[in-house]
């Protein structure tokens, strides 16, 4: 499926919500409710009054890793993008330019050997490609400082030239996010979830609407590339198969909070579509051909129509639906990318 959208400069969301006027939270976004062809508009803060009782509402605890980190590759000045570690202790990575105004663009990975200085004496060596979709990202070997360490020290989130400037990792991470015992995070915030506030999730436990925590590690976008979602590392608890077994068997809704939380849980279904504890990594993408066998609803940001994602979009809430939700997110103007508004999708 493609989607000829071309989204405005001026409906990039360039700052948190919270930062546009005083007295507004992180639920003061707005949000479009798709249910078929029919669209409706709302604000976040109305998400009670959307769903049930017995509903549920799957949440990805990952934490946001200050990915990014200055280093130098020679005489030349570099940006590294930490996106993911592998079981073998390398963690695969991005090289881009600084563009001159804070952020950076892309530029060629390798080749293998190159060695990037980074600060506090540590250093990196690339070996190899990802894989052989291409060398944007690169596997490599870090020396001299522990990753977790090094970011925590020297890195910042990652950025993009859309957003007016840098931000403090709080206002990357979303109200779920847990620190994970080895260091490891997302590489970029699961920016769905970012709207919910301690206010809100409470008001939607006491409407007896339920939560399941899992886990995935998000990778660096593919904004350049549109390249299909790498394998990332996640985990669903025996108790949060249990609760989402529970809520489908009880006749609830089961939405997900973000794409990342359909991978992770769409993962984790047995042969008999049963949702059992699973960890590991995934590979899964998820399409219209191979559906969705679990998650009856979605809630996610307004992102540019890369295929992955709209692939999954589609095998939750069918073409129709996507179509007109773009249509009417670009007629309502509504705010794109990570601190935008928001989609509901329902069945």
């Amino acid at each position: 499926m493609t989607l000829a959208v071309r989204v405005p400069e001026e409906l990039s969301a360039r700052v948190p919500v919270e930062q546009r006027g005083p007295g507004l939270e992180r639920d003061a976004v707005r949000m479009l409710v798709s249910r078929g062809a029919e669209v409706a508009h709302h604000t976040f803060r109305e998400l009670p009054l959307l769903l049930r009782a017995g509903d549920l509402l799957v949440v990805n605890t990952s934490a946001t890793l200050a990915a990014a980190v200055d280093g130098w590759t020679g005489h030349a000045r570099v940006v590294v993008h930490f996106s993911t570690r592998g079981d073998d202790g390398r963690w695969a990575v991005e090289l881009r330019e600084p563009d001159g105004r804070g952020t950076t663009r892309a530029r060629a990975g390798g080749p293998a050997g190159r060695e990037v200085c980074l600060p506090g004496g540590a250093g990196l060596v690339l070996e190899e490609p990802l894989s052989g979709r291409g060398e944007r990202l690169w596997w490599a070997r870090v020396s001299g400082a522990g990753v977790p360490g090094l970011l925590r020290e020297y890195g910042r989130p990652i950025r993009y030239a859309y957003t007016e400037r840098d931000q403090p990792l709080s206002v990357h991470q979303t109200v779920f996010a847990l620190p994970s015992a080895d260091g490891t995070g997302s590489a970029e915030m699961p920016s769905a979830a970012r709207p919910f506030t301690a206010r809100l999730v409470a008001e939607l436990v006491s409407r007896g609407v339920l939560f399941a925590p899992v886990m995935l590690h998000t990778g660096v976008a593919s904004v350049e590339a549109h390249e299909p979602p790498y394998p990332e590392r996640f985990a669903v608890s025996e108790a949060s198969a249990r609760l989402i077994e529970a809520a489908r068997a009880g006749g609830g809704r089961v939405v997900a909070v973000g794409t990342t939380a359909v991978r992770a849980v769409e993962s984790a279904v047995g042969g008999d579509g049963a949702v059992r504890a699973r960890a590991g990594w995934t590979d899964l993408v998820v399409t219209p051909e191979r559906g969705v066998r679990v998650v009856d609803g979605l809630l996610t940001g307004l992102h540019e129509p890369e295929a992955s994602h709209l692939l999954m979009l589609q095998a939750v809430a069918g073409r129709v639906a996507v179509e007109r939700g773009y249509e009417a997110a670009l007629q309502g103007r509504y705010l794109w990318h990570e601190f935008g508004d928001v989609h509901l999708v329902l069945p």
